[in-house]
């Protein structure tokens, strides 16, 4: 489902928005944005925000609230995580989309060719996911912008890659490689069901921060991984040939749509089976 605001659809789609794109990348004013949101002067937004998106919060919380990020950093309770061992998990709220990752270590999204070696700049470790799956989940600004880990396992370093901060909606993914150029943050987790799935969260435009504040450590399924600040933004898992099978219905539901919604901790996967 391609719910693209309109102001990317501007700054995506016509030729004077993308040259005013390239200034707002050059000179950093989204940096501008984020300090506004980071602000008191940003508190009147909140209340517009709550009821344009439907968001449930309490009047405590919305007393709590001193500025804009807060409410987008917000926690919240209450989260299913579906219990079953070989069951796989949306890692977060998004937009779920799923592509096979081909002989030369590449996936295909549109207009746009990933080769995962450039994706995390690690050559030996792309080859591993030859013949794979890639699972995508495009969070939107009024998502849950918390994400867990999908199983239990061991989680290595976290490796971050600078880059500039594109909008990830899919106008945007249509019209740059998106996924190699902004600023992402990688690692690779030791799952007891999944093998060794490489999971990779991805910065937007005005989404500066990516937290993951845990490495080389045990994890447990359903557990807080990190979080994002501010905005719209991506997670990317990749999967080694045979360690998972999306459920049927998902990719019923793909087969005729780019995406599909899920929720945090929904079953979405199943252990072994047969790639994309």
């Amino acid at each position: 489902m391609r719910n693209t605001s309109k102001m990317v659809s501007f700054l995506y789609g016509t030729s004077f928005g993308r040259c005013l794109l390239k200034i707002i990348m050059k000179l950093h004013l989204d940096r501008v944005v984020t300090k506004f949101l980071w602000s008191p002067c940003s508190r009147p937004l909140i209340g517009w925000y709550i009821r344009h998106n439907s968001i449930s919060v309490t009047k405590a919380e919305m007393m709590s609230f001193r500025s804009f990020r807060d409410l987008f950093a917000r926690k919240r309770s209450g989260i299913i995580i579906d219990p079953v061992p070989e069951h796989l998990i949306s890692p977060c709220d998004g937009w779920l989309s799923a592509f096979p990752i081909d002989e030369e270590s590449c996936f295909s999204i549109k207009n746009s060719h990933y080769k995962i070696s450039d994706f995390l700049q690690d050559d030996t470790l792309a080859k591993n996911y030859i013949g794979g799956t890639c699972l995508i989940f495009r969070l939107c600004v009024s998502d849950y912008h918390h994400y867990c880990y999908i199983d239990d396992g061991y989680q290595g370093k976290n490796h971050f890659i600078p880059g500039v901060l594109h909008s990830v909606q899919p106008i945007a993914c249509d019209t740059y490689p998106v996924f190699v150029l902004n600023k992402r943050s990688w690692c690779l987790l030791t799952t007891e069901n999944f093998g060794p799935v490489v999971q990779c969260e991805i910065g937007a435009l005005v989404v500066g921060g990516i937290f993951n504040e845990k490495e080389n450590t045990r994890f447990w399924k359903g557990t807080e991984k990190g979080h994002f600040e501010l905005a719209g933004s991506t997670i990317i898992l990749l999967f080694e040939p045979g360690q998972m099978e999306l459920r049927p219905e998902f990719v019923g539901d793909l087969f005729y749509q780019d995406e599909v919604r899920v929720t945090q901790g929904q079953w979405i996967g199943t252990k072994g089976g047969y790639s994309l």
